[in-house]
């Protein structure tokens, strides 16, 4: 056997220990540190760009066509997509487990069976393909102190000196710059132009045809003739690189010899390549640095790397001109959360090991759970590493339950050997054999058991699949350990550590450990005889036993259920947007004042403002503050946490009536979604149209605002706003000799954004772009004012062509699954959970007319899928468990006994829920699975022994009330120290507390209930059950003896 093999070779068993110790030491080096698994499905974003279109000319050349070709893609789960003003994005999300590079692949030779259709001008600047990640690991900024920088000079030094460096940094799988660095501006004057004769078409094609590359060759070039002696690349004057240059440009040479040059009809400029989006830090000028990690890296170790490079990079900075900042910084909570779970468990362990001692009495007996607790951790960790997890909040959450679980087989194994030798008198080599003999069993049963509970999770799909296996796969690997370490070291040490017992009267004892052996004795005498009754009594018990089960189910359908819980993540971020059209002076205006609403407050460290940059719409209308907190432990008590402070500023900004501003705390997990609340899509399915659309969306909202579970429910996106429509009369302009695509270039090089070509600044390619001056673009009159050439040569006004009336449309036009829709967010209403705020939804969606729908996305769609998956994965827990114990016991009655206690647990965990006030959400469930497992383990202690003494001849309730004496001990050790263990979880605070006492509470709540009720209640489960279901005996020549005692 085993355990016998190893108790007489210790040395064997501590080298197989050192090694498991050696692995996991190994492993802790290795693994990646996240707050929380890879939990989002995984995503491809497509970003068309094409200049000056507006929203609906983007949605109708380019998303569309693009969206049409995109149905059907492998794997793929859904997508949405926006187009604004100049650029559209569409994200495809992909089921769980995809090889996003095979997407990639799939995605791009798509494009290009669609590319064709596309505008010239899309395929020119080019359709990216990129891996998408919504939230950022980190937001740096470049600033001048001495202000002696704009916006523009800081993008374009970010973008040479910095951009490239941040980007290959290890474990950077983007960086995106909120700023713009420099670009030849070409600023076109309309009145100049028409005295030349000459449109913005003869403009562009002068500078692309003088601004070029050539590749001339070379004198002697081979083939060469014979005795050619000579070799010599021949060079051009190419790319041109200055203003005075590109002035310089012949736009038309006269027959006089006189010439036009472009600084004759153009004033030329090092501008901004794009003026829409401004970066602002604490309130000054500054370019943002966006950072996210590629999957699977470690963001702590990313977030150390990045600002070493900046430390490396600022040496070489312009005194007093730039300096850096990182001000928004999510792996701050990483780091803390992590270190406080990683508290708690240190904490745990210390109370589990005061539990042990309290017990055991004995310190000798109490170091060997100790030795075993650590050993069984570094083969978690070992685990980990081999199955590519990363060390998160769910795995650190299951070593601490772990502690509790893998304490109980040590527990199991000294207190038997402990007793064994104290009843029997023999020595410790010989107790530990016998003790193992007695125990194995029970060991392997509950081992099986739990890893049975556990193992169903890990088979889960999506987000919630990806919570649930990190944190089952690390509860079976540590349970895997800690039984081998019960059946080799265990043993070997209680062999080797533990003394023989001296005859001595334990009850005689003085001090404090004698007193708690007299008091412990009475109560399992009191126990003992207890139990005899209540057998007496079973009815009645097993009708408070149904009264439970009724409360249990009346209490479970009142709890609000939710996803995950809402934490002080360090920082939260504020959205403004002002009304459709508002120009952005008016949005930094607002933008400004915001900021320093945001500094006066005594919790915000520092604040990012961006304008023209929005999570709910670009346009010049938006704005977004990425709003950084100071450290938890300056900010106490739940007044200054990131969500009531984010709530404190949106009734601050109700007072600014020009714009919408509000503050939202960011989601738990930010990759499933950038702002928090709830993700509802509204669909036009009948194709009715926009202006439908809107009517229904404003119906979804008045009865939203009135519905008592829900708060904050706001539309996501830009209001329609006013547009100036051209209606061109082409008969006209055919009359006139106008060419249509003559009227298409000159408004776009005009009044959009031109792009000729590209020239080189400091070792980077930039662009060559082309424009009108701003005056130009002031009135609808002044648009008016510009001309076309005709077929004759001669100009013609546009107001001769074109008639100017104003429409009101939306600059923002959103698409769901390829139909149009609009995106709804919100939020539960204080004292309602997130589920309540989802149904209240459907139920609203539920009355709108027909030809609309709605999905869910985002949290809110894995929410959905984690509500349906959860009664799914209690079924087979239970299931699986009942098969593990019918194999074990070769019984089918006995498996019911000890299924039977899981309700007594279920109901100690929901009363200590509701107690607290606390939702059903993911933690809860997955403690509502180990409770399942935890509560079963309680009563195999009794049953197996039970069972055993009926089968060595004691009646069946002879056999019932000797096995709850002789382990009443036992039991209340293993369960006063997992509770223990887990009370840290359920009282701490800090980052991520939310989650600890999601999880905590309700297992402390069950576990407490399935010891202290399931120790009264099991003996009758098992009595009525035999009764009912004698069975037979596991041994041929006890068959007789036993048949007897099985029908006392």
């Amino acid at each position: 056997m085993l355990a016998k093999f190893f108790i007489d070779r210790p040395v064997f068993a501590w080298v197989i220990a050192l090694i498991i110790m050696l692995g996991g030491g190994l492993a802790l080096r290795n693994l990646p540190v996240a707050s929380y698994p890879a939990v989002a499905p995984p995503a491809l974003a497509i970003s068309v760009s094409y200049p000056g279109a507006s929203a609906q000319v983007m949605e109708e050349t380019a998303t569309a066509l693009i969206e049409q070709e995109m149905n059907g893609i492998e794997h793929l789960s859904y997508m949405d997509s926006s187009s604004e003003q100049g650029t559209a994005t569409i994200n495809l999300v992909f089921e769980t487990g995809t090889d996003l590079d095979v997407a990639s692949v799939e995605t791009q030779n798509r494009i290009k069976r669609v590319e064709a259709r596309l505008p010239e001008e899309v395929r020119r600047l080019g359709i990216t393909v990129y891996k998408s990640a919504r939230n950022y690991l980190l937001i740096s900024v470049l600033y001048s102190p001495d202000k002696s920088m704009d916006n523009v000079a800081l993008g374009s030094y970010a973008a040479a000196h910095v951009l490239e460096n941040i980007r290959r940094v290890p474990g950077v799988g983007e960086a995106m710059m909120l700023g713009t660095e420099y670009s030849m501006r070409l600023w076109l004057k309309p009145e100049r132009l028409q005295a030349y004769k000459l449109t913005p078409g003869d403009v562009t094609r002068a500078v692309r045809a003088q601004n070029v590359q050539l590749a001339t060759g070379e004198i002697g070039q081979l083939p060469a003739e014979a005795g050619q002696q000579l070799n010599a690349i021949i060079t051009t004057r190419s790319r041109l690189s200055t203003p005075a240059e590109f002035a310089d440009v012949i736009v038309r040479a006269n027959p006089d010899g006189s010439t036009v040059r472009v600084k004759d009809v153009a004033r030329v400029e090092l501008g901004a390549q794009d003026y829409s989006v401004k970066a602002r830090y604490d309130g000054q000028p500054a370019v943002g640095i966006p950072v996210r990690i590629t999957p699977g890296a470690n963001a702590l170790e990313t977030a150390r790397a990045v600002k070493a490079k900046y430390a490396e990079l600022a040496k070489n900075f312009p005194k007093g001109a730039v300096d850096w900042a990182i001000p928004y910084d999510t792996s701050k909570f990483v780091d803390v959360s992590i270190k406080e779970v990683v508290h708690t468990l240190i904490i745990a362990m210390i109370l589990v090991f005061a539990v042990m001692y309290l017990f055991l009495e004995n310190l000798r007996a109490t170091l060997i759970p100790a030795i075993v607790m650590p050993i069984t951790l570094c083969g978690a960790l070992t685990g980990l590493y081999v199955f590519g997890y990363s060390i998160n909040v769910l795995t650190l959450f299951a070593m601490v339950l772990a502690i509790g679980i893998v304490v109980d087989d040590a527990i199991v194994v000294v207190e038997n050997v402990e007793r064994i030798m104290r009843e029997e008198g023999l020595g410790p080599r010989d107790a530990t054999r016998k003790a193992m003999d007695q125990i194995v069993g029970a060991i392997i049963a509950i081992t099986l058991v739990l890893s049975a509970v556990f193992v169903p999770m890990a088979f889960f799909s999506g987000s919630v699949g990806a919570i649930y296996r990190q944190f089952a796969v690390t509860l079976v690997i540590a349970m895997a350990f800690s039984a081998l370490l019960a059946l080799t070291l265990t043993p070997a040490l209680c062999a080797t550590i533990l003394k023989p017992h001296v005859a001595v009267d334990h009850h005689g004892r003085r001090g404090f450990f004698g007193w708690f052996n007299r008091f412990f004795a009475s109560t399992t005498l009191g126990y003992r005889s207890g139990v005899a009754r209540i057998l007496r009594r079973s009815g009645l018990y097993l009708a408070v036993y149904a009264v439970l089960i009724v409360c249990l189910v009346a209490m479970f359908t009142r709890l609000p259920s939710s996803f995950l819980p809402d934490e002080d993540q360090g920082y939260f971020i504020g959205l403004l947007q002002l009304p459709s059209g508002a120009s952005q002076e008016r949005t930094v205006d607002v933008l400004s004042r915001v900021e320093q609403m945001y500094l006066q407050q005594p919790e915000v460290d520092h604040v990012v403002g961006v304008a023209g940059f929005s999570f709910i719409g670009r346009g010049q209308n938006g704005g977004t503050n990425f709003v950084n907190l100071k450290h938890w432990d300056e900010r106490p008590g739940a007044e200054h946490s990131a969500a009531t402070i984010a709530k404190r500023m949106s009734m601050m900004f109700a007072g600014i009536k020009e714009a919408m501003v509000f503050a939202v705390n960011v989601p738990p997990i930010p990759e499933l979604a950038a702002v928090g609340g709830f993700d509802f899509r509204l669909e036009d399915r009948a194709a009715q149209g926009r202006d439908k659309l809107i009517e229904a969306r404003n119906m979804v909202l008045g009865m939203a605002a009135k519905h008592p579970a829900l708060a904050g429910v706001r539309p996501e996106g830009q209001e329609p706003g006013p547009q100036l429509q051209l209606d061109i009369d082409r008969a006209k302009a055919r009359a006139l000799g106008v060419d249509i695509a003559e009227i298409n270039e000159t408004l776009q090089s005009t009044l959009g954004v031109a792009y000729i070509n590209d020239f080189v600044r400091e070792g980077r390619i930039l662009r060559v772009q082309m424009q009108a001056e701003p005056s130009t673009r002031t009135t609808p009159e002044a648009v008016m004012q510009l001309t076309v050439k005709n077929a004759r040569g001669e100009l013609v006004r546009l107001s001769e062509l074109a008639t100017p009336r104003w429409i009101v449309g939306s600059s923002r036009l959103d698409r769901y699954n390829g139909l149009p829709s609009m995106k709804i967010s919100g939020g539960p209403s204080p004292g309602h959970a997130t589920g309540e705020a989802l149904a209240a939804m459907e139920e609203i969606a539920a009355q709108l007319p027909p030809g609309f729908g709605f999905e869910w996305s985002g949290t809110s769609f894995e929410e959905r899928v984690s509500g349906s998956q959860a009664p799914f994965l209690f079924a087979v827990s239970l299931i699986v468990v009942f098969l593990c114990l019918a194999a074990l016991y070769e019984s089918w009655s006995i498996p019911l006994a000890v299924l039977l206690v899981v309700p007594l647990g279920v109901f100690g965990a929901l009363a200590a829920v509701h107690l607290r006030g606390l939702p059903n959400d993911v933690y809860f469930k997955v403690g509502l699975i180990a409770i399942i497992g935890l509560s079963s383990k309680n009563a195999i202690l009794i049953i197996e022994f039970a069972r055993d003494l009926q089968e060595r001849g004691m009646s069946l309730v002879d056999a019932t009330l000797e096995a709850c004496r002789l382990r009443f001990r036992p039991i209340l050790m293993t369960s006063i120290a997992f509770i223990f263990g887990v009370l840290p979880l359920a009282i701490s605070s800090g980052a991520g507390a939310q989650s600890r006492h999601a999880l905590g509470t309700g297992v402390m709540g069950g576990m407490i209930a399935a010891t202290f009720l399931a120790v009264l209640l099991v003996p009758v489960f098992f009595v009525v059950i035999r009764k009912i279901f004698p069975g037979h005996a596991r041994h041929r020549h006890d068959d007789v003896e036993s048949g007897e005692n099985q029908h006392d």
